[in-house]
């Protein structure tokens, strides 16, 4: 069997509404307050039932390579913007797109693809 090349991106394309975990809490650094910041941001979303997974091990690209594996449809990235402007960076698993949303629309946000 060859060998897998390391740069290879495996992505588990679950719907959605089948993803065991609808999104992923990263933040980009442990320091900072930003670890604090993703907590309670995925402490609130818990407590509303959503299925949701933390993540701060590693570098921020080996965590997206993850949840791309694990089939998370989204992740929120939590960084200095989200300290200073409370925003997060909302990044596709399909797409790889990534966009900017205030962290009280993240409810909403997932709400729109159930």
């Amino acid at each position: 069997m060859p060998e897998e090349k390391k740069d290879t991106r495996i992505v588990v394309k679950f719907p959605f509404i089948l993803a065991p975990f609808k999104a992923a809490i990263l933040p980009l650094m442990k320091k900072d307050g930003m670890s604090d910041k993703a907590t309670e941001i995925y402490t609130n979303l818990r407590k509303k039932g959503i299925s949701i997974s933390y993540d701060e091990s590693g570098s921020i690209g080996k965590r997206y390579r993850r949840e791309d594996e694990n089939g998370t449809p989204f992740c929120f990235t939590i960084d200095y913007e989200t300290i200073s402007e409370n925003t997060v960076t909302v990044r596709n698993r399909d797409t790889m797109e990534q966009s900017r949303i205030g962290v009280d629309e993240i409810e909403s946000y997932l709400g729109r693809f159930l």
